[in-house]
């Protein structure tokens, strides 16, 4: 089966019946997972969505071998696949309820590690309004647009809110040609 074969065995799944007996989150979690036949790193790290609407997005990554350093933190890698999930997310919600395709890429990437992230990492975008106009931009002019998101990490069980990481993330959203 090819990847758009897939794409649309996927979408169909999503919307069928059966999958409307399964928690949102649960469906969330399972197409992010699924993403990993494009992206093998994050199927490996076993991102789980805690909370994803039209606002906000919130990944969580477990701390286990997968995702560890030699000091037993999570491993910088593991932290910007957790940044990645937790920004492209809300865009990829946003492209398909536009029903447009639209080629979802970070333009740019920065990263500020305040501290070890030592248990289970909690990554938040809270830039949805920004991200929605981002894509009907894309859509309407057909050029690259961007924006830049901010992430936040933090470990709730160990430092409470006390952020563990920042990042910022260049979005670059074309809507696909028609052909």
């Amino acid at each position: 089966m090819n990847l758009k074969a897939f794409d649309q065995s996927l979408t169909n799944f999503i919307a069928g019946p059966i999958a409307q007996a399964i928690p949102q989150k649960l469906r969330d979690t399972f197409l992010l997972r699924a993403f990993g036949v494009k992206i093998p790193l994050l199927f490996f790290t076993t991102p789980s969505v805690v909370d994803l609407s039209d606002d906000r997005c919130e990944i969580k990554i477990p701390l286990n071998r997968r995702t560890k350093n030699h000091l037993g933190s999570m491993y910088f890698g593991a932290l910007a696949i957790g940044a990645d999930c937790a920004g492209g997310m809300i865009a990829l919600q946003m492209i398909q309820k536009s029903g447009v395709g639209v080629s979802l890429i970070f333009k740019d990437f920065h990263a500020e590690f305040l501290k070890r992230a030592e248990g289970d990492v909690h990554f938040s975008c809270e830039s949805g309004k920004e991200i929605a106009e981002l894509v009907e931009r894309a859509i309407e002019s057909g050029e690259r647009q961007n924006l830049s998101v901010q992430v936040i990490a933090t470990v709730p069980d160990k430092e409470g809110i006390e952020p563990v990481a920042r990042f910022t993330l260049t979005i670059s959203l074309k809507r696909k040609s028609r052909a």
